[in-house]
């Protein structure tokens, strides 16, 4: 496998320069076995995310809006000490059906590159960049929207294009 790129800028001027090639390679994926590119996506999602410090970057913390369970903010009220009320009116925004997500982009908690409530962060949080769930093919649109953005989406792209052999002659 290659070097990792991290640095956000250059991965950002690669992501403009690669859009043609990677809207193609979107393509390309949709016509491979599911299951296979869904093994070799969990195997890079873990070696990448293994080199990869996700507290020097935030770039996810200043674009994604995430949806809030009752139980998580109930949680986070408990850990700032303060009612589920003042969590709602602070750090959410509750549709009218009773859903909430963070109220805030980039998030409320996020303090430089950090979140400063790490131990208690949201399900969604925790989950980006959804790398080791299956179906990858399925999901293309959406984490290629992170593609110049997030360190981990970028470097396993750019590693299953590798092996693939993507765009060899």
């Amino acid at each position: 496998m290659k070097n990792l790129i991290l640095h956000l800028e250059t991965i950002r001027q690669l992501a403009t320069e690669k859009e043609n090639e990677n809207e193609n390679f979107r393509f390309f994926l949709k016509e491979q076995d599911g299951e296979l590119i869904d093994k070799k996506v969990q195997r890079l999602n873990e070696w990448v995310t293994e080199k990869t410090d996700c507290t020097s970057c935030g770039n996810c913390c200043k674009s994604l809006l995430i949806n809030v369970t009752t139980n998580e903010a109930e949680s986070l009220a408990a850990h700032l000490q303060t009612s589920l009320e003042t969590i709602k009116e602070r750090y959410l925004d509750v549709s009218p059906g009773g859903k909430m997500v963070i109220s805030s982009i980039p998030c409320h908690f996020l303090q430089g590159t950090k979140c400063s409530i790490y131990e208690n962060r949201f399900e969604g949080c925790r989950e980006f960049p959804h790398l080791d769930r299956p179906n990858f093919t399925q999901r293309l649109f959406g984490t290629m929207m992170y593609y110049g953005t997030c360190p981990i989406i970028f470097n396993v792209i750019e590693s299953l294009k590798q092996e693939l052999e993507f765009n060899k002659p």
